[in-house]
């Protein structure tokens, strides 16, 4: 069933209430269908509106009269357009899959045409125009996951992401600190009005601090882009045990070492603090960021693919994956010390592209040898 609230009234930006099951019902595949329709609505510059609010709600006042536009939201549409519109092959609408695929060209030439600062993408633009995330702005001049979801979604160009992520680097990780800020300057006194982000201290939560769901993307966009020894030495910044070593750094950071923190503090009188735990969805994100992209194990049906993103001085690594009741030993060689290529994988001594998983009770042995390849220059 779907469900049916009460619209807000003009000049109402939220309204906390229960939501009613409506008459109406529909396949997953319909409320899908729904949710995407509504959010292709466009401002002037040819970008998704961000409404009160888009991934960071805290940026409740960008585009509340309904004409702010996202960037961040536009690369994420992007990347939804891409992975639905084969879904709806499968589901014999191939008209909407194609509407969707030039929906998303336009939304990736709109954000290319519009929506680069020249160093990095801006982050949004408020209802009146003004650009958000820009390096014009006095505070939020670069933001991490404009950054990081144009190589996610795929749907950057690939000398503006390089760029770009070059500028994380520079402005938003900082390495003695262990820190990878969402973006910065905190808000604090400029005119700008976001929304209630700004009433956060500076340099705390979304704020300015790191959120480590953000950190997680930015530590992903490394990975795809092939920089396997940046990707983990990311990693190992917003690994909560890299934090707690010693009695100062335990009394700095004042959190769990073997939780990860939801946010960790930039303020000059708290560097280092760590905020909310036991609660963040960013777990989740750095396990599969590990697992998936630099490890390289990725599980699509009943096929297992390894492509790895690894250090250059990693020679070799080994894990157990279980199938029901199988178990596939996997050996990853890297004899040439390269990031990223694999020039084999063997299951059982015999040559195939992705391993074929079988509940067989057997143990199987799989090799991965990784390949010589050119390493992707410095950033």
């Amino acid at each position: 069933p779907y469900l049916r609230g009460r619209p807000l009234e003009p000049g109402e930006d939220e309204l906390y209430g229960e939501a009613e099951i409506a008459g109406e019902t529909g396949s997953v595949y319909e409320h899908c269908q729904r949710a995407i329709r509504r959010a292709l609505q466009f401002g002037s510059h040819g970008i998704p509106l961000m409404g009160s609010g888009d991934w960071n709600d805290g940026m409740s006042n960008v585009g509340r009269k309904g004409r702010g536009e996202s960037i961040w939201l536009g690369w994420f549409l992007y990347d939804i357009l891409q992975r639905f519109a084969p879904l709806c092959r499968a589901q014999g609408d191939g008209a909407a899959a194609e509407e969707y695929l030039e929906q998303a060209g336009k939304i990736s030439q709109a954000i290319e045409g519009n929506g680069w600062d020249g160093r990095w993408y801006r982050r949004a633009y408020f209802d009146d125009g003004t650009p958000l995330g820009s390096g014009a702005n006095p505070e939020c001049s670069i933001d991490s996951i404009a950054q990081s979801w144009a190589v996610i979604s795929g749907g950057g160009r690939r000398d503006r992401v390089e760029e770009a992520m070059g500028q994380v680097e520079t402005h938003l990780v900082r390495e003695d600190e262990g820190l990878i800020l969402l973006f910065t300057p905190p808000f604090d006194s400029s005119d700008l009005k976001p929304g209630y982000i700004k009433g956060y201290v500076p340099g705390v939560r979304e704020n300015g601090g790191q959120y480590t769901h953000a950190a997680c993307w930015a530590i992903q966009a490394m990975a795809i882009l092939g920089y396997g020894d940046k990707a983990l030495d990311w990693v190992r910044h917003i690994n909560p045990i890299h934090h707690s070593r010693t009695p100062i750094e335990c009394s700095r950071y004042k959190t769990e070492p073997y939780v990860l923190a939801a946010d960790v503090y930039s303020a000059a009188a708290h560097v280092g603090r760590g905020g909310w735990t036991w609660y963040t969805g960013a777990a989740g994100w750095l396990y599969r960021v590990c697992i998936e992209d630099i490890l390289g194990l990725k599980r699509r049906g009943n096929v297992l693919t390894i492509d790895p993103c690894i250090p250059e001085i990693w020679q070799e690594y080994c894990l157990d994956y279980r199938f029901g009741s199988s178990v596939y030993v996997i050996r990853v060689l890297n004899p040439d010390g390269v990031n990223r290529g694999v020039e084999k994988i063997e299951v059982n001594g015999a040559a195939c592209q992705g391993v074929k998983l079988a509940d067989d009770g057997r143990i199987h042995q799989v090799t991965v040898v990784m390949g010589k390849q050119n390493s992707p220059p410095a950033i």
